[in-house]
């Protein structure tokens, strides 16, 4: 059935060996990054085969999937108050940035006869989670009082939101933070992570600050590039994920529409170019399964014109074969398509063993 996604279980084995090749070299472990595919099982596998030290995941329903598998589980995105007791239950790490639910994880934990080991977040820039560096003596003493818990080490996210580049310097600061941690209160931290793909490009360039001993991968793993500058990671592929979409409707028609212009379906109005008549290409998917805008199709004389709810509209003049109704159209991806394409319950999914 179509849509799809068309998964390289090989390639993508091979873009996580290679990621955990390089970061082994400067001592650095790697978790990865799960909520790309929606917590696949079966992807997560391939991954720990790969020597993914861990599964991280933004969603405790996405690490309930794991609960059979023999990993340390990471909750990403900062735990709310209502899930705790779940958090307790199927994460061993959490990362966190505020007191108050360190308070209700710390009882959860407490009822549940657990540690649960707690990465605290400091904001270095990029204006996302995370407690200000000024504030390290203020909370960790605080942190240190709970029974519960345990600070298993500290982490930066960059990039994510404000788009700040992990450098030497924001990442030695991050060093600095855990070396002030550790000598002031004496406590050994196991985790100093220095953010995700978009800290690839310093391990490349040889500039990774020393004690930087995690990162959280995801983009790198199945796009095989970096997230800082977006270029490619050596020896990695870019294919190991591959949408096909089935073409419904093919026929010459012109390139501008006859009558007059209000509003598309999600509330923007459109415009449009005039190029003359054209061999237009309907595939079906469209916006509630995937961001056309992030997709590539492999036959680079195909161009996108547009989407709507269920409909992808494809310039197939240039084209580089002849296509019929019936043909599959296939498309590389950005990040962000393929979180949406593996979150649509209308996509298939095809494992390439």
């Amino acid at each position: 059935m179509y849509p799809r996604v068309v998964i390289d279980e090989k390639k993508l084995y091979q873009n996580m060996k290679r990621i955990v090749e390089m970061a082994s070299l400067k001592g650095i472990g790697v978790f990865v990054v799960t909520k790309v595919h929606s917590a696949d099982v079966k992807l997560a596998q391939i991954c720990l085969d790969a020597g993914a030290t861990g599964l991280a995941d933004s969603r405790i329903q996405n690490l309930k999937k794991f609960k059979d598998l023999p990993c340390d589980k990471i909750l990403l995105r900062l735990p709310m108050h209502s899930e705790v007791e779940e958090v307790v239950a199927y994460a061993d790490i959490s990362f966190n940035s505020e007191l108050s639910t360190l308070d209700k994880l710390n009882l959860a934990a407490s009822k549940a006869n657990k540690t649960h080991r707690v990465v605290i977040m400091f904001d270095l820039g990029d204006l996302r989670e995370g407690f200000l560096p000024e504030q390290v003596d203020e909370v960790i003493p605080q942190i240190l009082k709970y029974n519960a818990l345990k600070v298993e080490g500290i982490a930066v996210n960059l990039t994510c939101y404000g788009g700040v580049i992990p450098t030497p310097d924001n990442l030695g600061e991050l060093v600095a933070l855990a070396d002030h941690i550790e000598s002031t209160y004496d406590i050994k931290l196991n985790i100093i992570s220095g953010g995700n793909s978009s800290s690839i490009y310093l391990l490349e360039n040889g500039q990774m600050p020393e004690r930087i001993n995690n990162l959280r991968i995801g983009e790198g793993v199945v796009l095989g590039r970096e997230a800082a500058y977006g270029e490619p990671i050596k020896g990695t592929h870019d294919d190991a994920f591959v949408l096909e979409a089935q073409i419904v409707e093919l026929k010459e028609k012109t390139s501008m529409p006859r009558g007059i212009i209000g509003m598309d379906a999600f509330g923007g109005k459109p415009v449009f170019e005039d190029k003359g008549k054209m061999i237009r290409g309907i595939v079906a998917v469209g916006r509630q399964d995937v961001d056309h805008t992030a997709l590539f199709p492999t036959d680079q004389g195909i161009e996108i014109i547009g989407a709507s709810s269920d409909h992808m509209i494809l310039d197939l003049t240039h084209a580089n074969s002849n296509y019929a109704v019936g043909d599959v159209v296939s498309f590389k991806m950005e990040y962000g398509a393929m979180l949406k394409l593996f979150t649509s319950e209308y996509i298939e999914r095809y494992y390439l063993g």
